[in-house]
């Protein structure tokens, strides 16, 4: 099978949705003549022209906002943010327009509308372009949010998210733009709040999403290495969440680690915790643990955002400690 970027199987479903339904369009910063910030949109303005894929003022609240009523007339926006930390600028229009629609016309108006861009660290881009809302935005009712760690992911989640008759979060990374992965050519779509286990196992549960499932990923590797067999869950959306299939990896590993990059107080991990205390805490072996990022803005030295991101180490101690706790 081929294999193509992050951003190229974001952009092959950006243009099938397109070619396939007219009122689907992309707005945004710079997504039209300089081919998007990251590449993501290049060549859509050559094919589908200006009315289709629009440049943006650097106004989130305003384009936001265009795009909502876009949708609630007929239309299916997608709303590029360049980084989701701008999205605090439109959140107004995201969590009490957006979401709230559908609810408060009685049904009246469906708001099919895509929110996408990266979210989380990308290095040294300093606190305020380093945050992670993915706990945010989940915690709303209304929206769904989609974090894929893959091409293949990507592409078939965004094209069931543009599907949508509700509005979608659907959140990237900086730092997975570049990354290769199988993307079949046929057409594939995904559904929002299925969770794939990337890696099977039966010693202990990991559980992740986004690009922090290299960092589960690459532990568990680590872990095979000392005899530890590490299943490893992607939740790909964390509004719907698949608990069904984190509490049966559960049930047979017996022991849970949670893996994410927000910061710890009201995290996903927290609520993954308590659901499976709640349905599977006759099965647990050990208390679960979880590793976010630190309770602190992101530094800007190199150093300092090591120490505070999760990594590989710091899961690997977190599995060793839930397995050998007794010893």
């Amino acid at each position: 099978m081929r294999q193509i970027q992050f951003r190229e199987a974001l952009r092959e479903a950006m243009n099938e949705e397109m070619r396939r339904d007219p009122s689907v369009f992309l707005m945004g910063e710079e997504v039209a003549e300089y081919n998007g910030a990251y590449k993501v949109s290049q060549g859509m303005l050559d094919e589908f022209g200006p009315e289709r894929v629009i440049d943006t003022p650097i106004a989130e609240l305003g384009f936001a906002g265009v795009g909502v009523g876009a949708a609630m007339n007929g239309l299916r926006p997608i709303i590029e943010f360049m980084t989701f930390n701008f999205s605090l600028v439109a959140i107004d229009q995201v969590i009490n327009a957006a979401a709230k629609m559908l609810s408060m016309s009685g049904g009246q108006y469906n708001v099919p509308i895509v929110f996408r861009g990266p979210t989380g660290n990308a290095g040294q881009l300093g606190a305020q372009h380093s945050q992670n809302f993915e706990n945010w935005y989940a915690n709303c009712p209304g929206l769904k949010v989609v974090v894929p760690s893959n091409p293949y992911d990507a592409k078939g989640l965004l094209k069931t998210s543009i599907r949508d008759n509700d509005p979608v979060i659907f959140m990237e990374s900086e730092l997975m733009y570049g990354d290769k992965g199988e993307v079949p050519e046929e057409e594939y779509l995904i559904p929002i709040g299925l969770a794939d286990i990337k890696r099977a196992g039966t010693d202990v549960t990991i559980v992740s999403f986004g690009k922090i499932m290299k960092v589960a990923l690459s532990a568990a590797q680590e872990l095979e290495k000392e005899g530890i067999s590490a299943e490893v869950v992607d939740l790909r959306s964390v509004r719907p969440i698949d608990f069904a299939t984190v509490v049966e990896s559960v049930k047979k590993t017996n022991r849970l680690v949670i893996v994410e990059e927000a910061w710890p107080l009201a995290s996903i991990s927290s609520e993954i915790t308590y659901h499976v205390q709640k349905h599977a805490f006759d099965y647990l072996d050990a208390p679960i643990h979880r590793i976010t990022s630190a309770d602190a803005p992101l530094p800007y030295a190199p150093t300092l955002i090591q120490a505070i991101l999760p990594n590989v180490e710091r899961t690997v101690k977190a599995i060793k400690a839930v397995m050998y706790q007794n010893h």
